[in-house]
């Protein structure tokens, strides 16, 4: 690579840090920023995985992840079961969650026979003010 090249890479990423920050995350301020980001990436995004953003969006994710692996550690808890905790916590019943769908495809999901798609883990996700990795 060129002396030039090398220039013009800098430059680049100069003008993208000032714009979104990309970077690996090393504090709770700099995760609530990523998160944020992230919310506003997939509201922009949603799950278009063709949208000129779509890779920005990813990228978030990855760094989001790598930094919840290190400092929250994963626990055998589903998606599916941190939903009934909040139901039950909530009180909260299947026609609560129309962002899910219809009754009975919130019942399929609670009784193992759906996964939940990236579209309810985002609905969920916005819903609790929780990273979506937590219904991953």
């Amino acid at each position: 690579m060129t002396s030039l090249a090398t220039d013009q890479i800098a430059q680049a990423w100069d003008n993208l840090q000032s714009l979104i920050p990309v970077s690996p995350i090393r504090d709770e301020q700099q995760y609530d920023q990523a998160l944020e980001k992230l919310h506003e990436l997939l509201d922009i995004v949603g799950n278009d995985e063709r949208h000129p953003l779509y890779e920005v969006l990813d990228t978030f994710g990855t760094l989001i992840r790598a930094y919840e692996e290190n400092h929250y550690p994963a626990s055998s808890v589903t998606g599916v079961e941190v939903l009934k905790f909040f139901m039950e916590e909530h009180q909260l019943d299947a026609s609560n969650f129309p962002e899910l769908g219809s009754d009975e495809t919130v019942f399929e999901l609670l009784d193992g026979k759906r996964e939940l798609s990236v579209e309810n883990i985002r609905a969920l996700s916005k819903r609790f003010n929780l990273s979506p990795a937590t219904f991953i």
